[in-house]
């Protein structure tokens, strides 16, 4: 793989190499596309009204639990739903906490669903959690380190590209940790939505369908991130040649 990327014949556009911008390209068109149906999804399924505001239905599932340590809080935005581990939170946006509709249900039991983790000590959460300070120092040093290692490398000179290729790898495997830890929290919130005798008219096809579009955003992220690792590993192993 090393050699045809080295002996490649296509043409470099900027200075960028052809298979470098048919991974961003791509994962672009792909993050685009993916927004759009979520977006789509939530907007179509936020009409669909039920006895409970995403708040109740928050609070509900975290008791269903035996969960009494974490609160349901709103925050500012849209779609800037999460749980935060440390402070024990499980933060939703403004329109999924005060709304009654199967996407804010949908959205409120999956942030629900890491708070369920978190009290079982799911291994892949914990794994997660352990890798943000490293990921978000690494982010700090990449924009930096990746640049300086490919001018370096081009002139033969691999240390600098090495130790960013490293520092991407983390990026790259923090994004692969998200998936088993977001498909999980959306099969808990899926399992306790069916179950609940409180949301027995919730359209539970609809409440699936809207957390798959949701749980796509970050495989497209993990299939970019893998993309752009490969492009900078190939590129490490065609300047030490």
């Amino acid at each position: 793989m090393t050699e045809l990327f080295a002996q490649t014949t296509l043409p470099h556009i900027y200075g960028l190499h052809p298979f470098y911008l048919a991974v961003t390209l791509g994962a672009m068109l792909a993050s685009w596309a993916v927004g759009f149906m979520l977006k789509r999804r939530f907007n179509e399924y936020s009409q669909r009204p039920i006895p409970m505001t995403g708040a109740q239905v928050a609070e509900k599932m975290l008791r269903d639990h035996g969960i009494t340590d974490v609160q349901v809080v709103s925050t500012p935005g849209r779609l800037t739903d999460h749980y935060h581990p440390l402070h024990k939170t499980v933060n939703l946006s403004e329109a999924v906490y005060h709304e009654a509709n199967v996407a804010a249900a949908a959205v409120a039991a999956h942030e629900c669903g890491h708070a369920v983790q978190h009290a079982k000590a799911y291994a892949a959460l914990k794994m997660r959690s352990a890798l943000v300070p490293v990921v978000n120092l690494a982010s700090g040093f990449l924009q930096f380190v990746l640049p300086l290692g490919l001018i370096l490398a081009a002139n033969g000179h691999t240390l600098t590209l090495w130790i960013g290729v490293i520092l991407f790898s983390a990026t790259t495997l923090f994004s692969i940790i998200t998936l088993p830890v977001e498909f999980d929290a959306s099969r808990r919130a899926l399992a306790w939505l069916d179950q609940s005798r409180s949301l027995a008219s919730l359209d539970h096809r609809k409440a699936k369908n809207a957390l798959f579009w949701a749980a796509m955003t970050y495989t497209v992220a993990a299939i970019a991130s893998i993309g752009q690792l490969l492009y900078f590993v190939m590129r490490l192993m065609a300047a030490r040649r």
